[in-house]
């Protein structure tokens, strides 16, 4: 009876530390189908796009994308696999352990079946009763009888329970397998693919190192225009703050100079709320494209071939379809509407003391001063007719200081 329940207690023990391996392993199945469905995001916004000409560096910057991707997928399948070999591995030691236990416990069995029959044959059960020297005795033999009845019973249900593991855990076994081989020649595709995408990338650093002068030019040209664009933005929202608190200071009739910060928003008990409630959502709030990836990242970053240049992005590259529609990410005001030399158009929108820029829009749907709310469309963005690319440019600020917005939107 002892080993009986001691053996289930180890079956339960051992599906308990299998769920909790098949739990990281589910993590990680997730986290390889949001890649696999970037990878194809990717070659439909970046390599399926129709452009009027080509460049080097932008080709070379797209397949860079995918060969990060691509690596991002080639490790978390290598993962799952690692994963899974200690779950096959687990679930073959257990085997033998179950099937081991199974003849142990048939041999047991039949040697009380045998002892059974072998007792029978000498003296009947009444004749075991009846040799009883009182009735105390007799009660205590019928007991007896009963408890080693009741016994085989239990000894015959638990090898059919045992079976029953050992069939379950040969088919889990038998689908590990599978999977694992689904994997390994998953990774084995996706190698070849980089492989490829590698050879396309040298072409390109090979034509790019050709005319690097040029390149580098261009590129320099394209960062100018950008610092230029961020300093424009940078005086937008020193004006609306310097507006908005003289209009506060107005209608307070206080003293309020003293205890306000330079370039920083005086804010009404309206505008406090909101934006600790921006504050709270950190981490939780939506991208500002849903159909789209993200192509450049905040901060300072050298450029991946041409040397000594350095990109300080102002914030987020999202790119997404054409036609496609920048929306905004929390409740707030429209701050300010900036036109571009080239006619493109960016906004800005408070939230509290937080701001949120949504740049490179074809048009704009919101005027200033408008209330906006979570989700509504803020204009269309513009689709370069070069590139073919449709790129949302995102910038978060608290006041004036930018902050990184990967760690403010959800994680995909």
């Amino acid at each position: 009876m002892a080993k009986i329940s001691f053996h289930i207690i180890c079956i339960s023990v051992f599906f308990t530390s299998f769920s909790s391996f098949s739990q990281t392993r589910k993590q990680l199945e997730k986290q390889r189908k949001n890649l696999k469905s970037e990878i194809i995001k990717v070659n439909r916004l970046i390599f399926d796009v129709k452009k009027k000409e080509k460049n080097a560096l932008e080709d070379l910057k797209d397949i860079n994308k995918k060969i990060d991707v691509r690596s991002k997928l080639i490790t978390t399948i290598n993962l799952e696999a690692k994963i899974l070999s200690k779950e096959i591995t687990g679930s073959q030691k257990k085997l033998t352990v179950l099937n081991n236990k199974i003849t142990d416990l048939k041999a047991d069995y039949a040697d009380m079946i045998f002892r059974s029959y072998k007792s029978k044959s000498q003296q009947s059960r009444m004749m075991f009763l009846l040799s009883s020297q009182n009735f105390l005795q007799a009660y205590k033999r019928l007991e007896y009888m009963k408890q080693y009845t009741s016994f085989r019973k239990k000894q015959g249900e638990e090898i059919l329970l045992q079976t029953d593991f050992v069939q379950k855990l040969t088919d889990s076994l038998l689908f590990q397998k599978q999977v694992k081989d689904t994997l390994i020649f998953a990774e084995k595709e996706q190698k070849e693919k980089v492989e490829i995408d590698k050879l396309n990338q040298e072409k390109l650093i090979s034509t790019i190192k050709k005319k690097q002068g040029k390149y580098k030019r261009d590129l320099k040209k394209k960062i100018d225009k950008e610092k230029k664009l961020a300093v424009k933005i940078d005086k937008i929202i020193k004006a609306a703050i310097a507006k908005a608190n003289r209009l506060a200071r107005a209608k307070s009739k206080s003293k309020i100079k003293s205890s306000s910060k330079k370039n920083e928003f005086i804010l009404s008990p309206e505008a406090k709320a909101l934006a600790v409630k921006f504050e709270l959502n950190k981490g939780k709030l939506p991208w500002p494209v849903q159909e789209s990836i993200i192509t450049r990242r905040f901060g300072l970053q050298k450029h991946p071939t041409i040397g000594g240049i350095t990109i300080n992005s102002t914030g987020l590259h999202f790119t997404t379809n054409n036609g496609a529609y920048a929306e905004c990410i929390f409740n707030g005001k429209v701050l300010g509407i900036q036109l571009t030399s080239e006619g493109r158009k960016n906004v800005l929108v408070q939230h509290g003391n937080y701001i949120t820029a949504y740049n490179n829009l074809k048009n704009s749907l919101v005027d200033i001063g408008d209330k906006v709310i979570n989700g509504q469309k803020i204009g269309q963005i513009f689709t370069d007719k070069v590139s073919g690319k449709t790129t949302l440019i995102f910038v978060l600020f608290k006041n004036t200081k930018r902050l990184n917005p990967s760690s403010w939107i959800l994680k995909r």
